[in-house]
C-alpha cells in the first residue's frame, strides 16, 4: 500500500527540473527580469521593490514552476571582470535568457561580444536561447529590428537550436510572461538535456 501511495504522490507532485542562466552585461536588467519572474509565477512570493535593485556581484538565485516543470534560474553578474566565470555554470544549464539593455547603444557591440562568446561555448550546443531586448518601455530605446541587424554577425554561430528574440520590460512586465513560456516549451522537447528528476519532500 506504501508503495501504491508513494509511486501516486511523485506522479502527481514531482517536477522536472530545468537550470536556466540569465546572462547580459551589467545594468541591462537581468535581477530585475528575475524579481518580475517570480512575483508573476509565485503567488505568494514579496520581492524586493524593483526600484532598488542593485547591481549583481557574484549569482541571484530563483525558483518558479510552471505545471509540472520547474525552471531554477542562475543571474550571474555581467560585469567584464565576472564574465569569465559564466563557462562554469554552462554543463549544468538547459537554457540561457540573454539580456540586452536597449536604452545603451554605446555598450550594444560590448554585448554582442559576451553574447558571441557565449554561443559558441561547446557546453552550451543545443541549448535554446531566449534574448531579451529589455527596457522597451523607454522611448528611446533601440527597436528589435536595431538589435537585429547588430547581432546579425552572430548568426551563423547559433547553430541547430531553438533562439529567439523578443522585446520586454522587465520593469512593466511586457514580454516576460510569453519568454518564459516559450522557454519552458523548448527546454521540455529539447533532447540534447535531459531534465533532472527531482521529488518534492
Amino acid at each position: 500500500m506504501y508503495t501504491l501511495l508513494s509511486g501516486l504522490y511523485k506522479y502527481m507532485f514531482q517536477r522536472d527540473e530545468y537550470c536556466i542562466l540569465i546572462l547580459g552585461l551589467d545594468n541591462a536588467g537581468k535581477t530585475t527580469f528575475l524579481e518580475q519572474t517570480k512575483t508573476r509565477f509565485n503567488k505568494n512570493y514579496k520581492g524586493m521593490s524593483l526600484s532598488k535593485i542593485t547591481t549583481t556581484v557574484g549569482l541571484n538565485i530563483g525558483t518558479i514552476d510552471v505545471g509540472k516543470t520547474r525552471l531554477m534560474f542562475w543571474d550571474l553578474g555581467g560585469q567584464e571582470e565576472l564574465q569569465s566565470l559564466w563557462d562554469k555554470y554552462y554543463a549544468e544549464s538547459h537554457g540561457v535568457i540573454y539580456v540586452i539593455d536597449s536604452t545603451d547603444e554605446e555598450r550594444l557591440s560590448e554585448s554582442k561580444r559576451a553574447f558571441e562568446k557565449m554561443i559558441t561555448s561547446e557546453a552550451l550546443e543545443g541549448v535554446p536561447i531566449l534574448v531579451l531586448a529589455n527596457k522597451q518601455d523607454v522611448e528611446t530605446c533601440l527597436s528589435i529590428p536595431d538589435i537585429k541587424t547588430a547581432f546579425s554577425d552572430c548568426i551563423n554561430k547559433i547553430g541547430k537550436r531553438d533562439c529567439l528574440t523578443q522585446a520586454c520590460s522587465a520593469l512593466t512586465g511586457k514580454g516576460v510572461n510569453e519568454g518564459i513560456e516559450w522557454m519552458v516549451k523548448c527546454v521540455v522537447r529539447n533532447i540534447h538535456r535531459p531534465p533532472r528528476k527531482k521529488d518534492i519532500t
